[in-house]
């Protein structure tokens, strides 16, 4: 199943030789090309330029660096680069499927909730508690969900399904979290949670789930008026045979019996029998 287009709007952004180049592979070029300046800039000595790219709702509120809703993403510190490069590898195997079944302009504002739902959110809790956030590991974990939602019988790492890999992923990440009782990275991680599964889902993707679709159903507005479809009386065989006949009848009369194709000869002897049998 993997590999497979199934959306219309899927196509590739250009070609590399025979290589597509789709969203998801700029986007790691992206991320991987500041990660590497960012290496750059720390051996340089010059690690401060980075606070101007951290999300911080002070700076945000205060002094309207709204571009720090966006650029905290970008910032990947030095020290976990093997785990960028594992988050690289996740986002590319992953987010490319995900973007072959939505679609671009889908999966493009999937990436665009997952990166901005957060911070706004940290933005409206900074007005009663300063708030911070770096990195996009909670954003491509969202990616992951929404494959998992996708294919959620999928066979990964030692034939660990897709559905139970993102359950058991999420609750160690979120058991890490509370550990340290980092509140607003929670709250970060079970929003990209959330908005993975539910941009999924709404579009009507995904195995069949009773709870979301009795709470679908819950949510559309209910009809003012039942329209009750107006009873048609049976028809009667011999309505049947006088629709098929007459023309038939008709025929000969103007151009004889002779003008008869096989088929209204056929039609002709089955009236006669019926006829027939009905006088016995």
């Amino acid at each position: 199943m993997f590999g497979v287009t199934t959306s219309d709007d899927y196509r590739p952004v250009t070609w590399m030789g025979r290589f597509p180049i789709d969203v998801t592979t700029i986007l790691v070029a992206l991320h991987v090309g500041v990660a590497i300046l960012t290496c750059l800039v720390v051996a340089a000595s010059g690690g401060a330029v980075l606070n101007f790219m951290l999300f911080d709702s002070a700076r945000v509120l205060g002094a309207g660096q709204i571009w720090r809703l966006g650029t905290y993403a970008f910032v990947h510190s030095p020290s976990m680069l093997l785990w960028f490069a594992i988050e690289m590898y996740m986002l590319f195997v992953f987010g490319r499927e995900v973007e072959r079944f939505i679609g671009q302009r889908a999966y493009i504002a999937l990436y665009a909730l997952l990166l901005f739902i957060p911070s706004l959110l940290l933005t409206v809790w900074g007005l009663g508690q300063r708030t911070g956030l770096a990195g996009s590991l909670a954003l491509h974990f969202g990616i992951f969900v929404a494959f998992a939602t996708i294919y959620p019988a999928a066979e990964l790492l030692l034939r660990i399904t897709a559905k139970w890999s993102a359950v058991i992923l999420g609750a160690i990440y979120v058991l890490q979290l509370l550990a340290y009782n980092a509140w607003t990275d929670l709250a970060v991680l079970l929003t990209s949670i959330a908005v993975g599964f539910c941009f999924v889902r709404l579009r009507g993707v995904g195995p069949e789930l009773v709870w979301w679709e009795n709470l679908k159903a819950r949510l559309q507005p209910k009809p003012k008026f039942k329209v009750v479809p107006k009873s048609t009386p049976a028809r009667r065989d011999d309505d049947d045979i006088s629709e098929s006949v007459d023309p038939i009848l008709d025929k000969i009369a103007r151009s004889g019996i002779g003008s008869l194709t096989p088929n209204e000869r056929r039609i002709l002897d089955r009236a006669r029998d019926r006829l027939l049998r009905e006088s016995k």
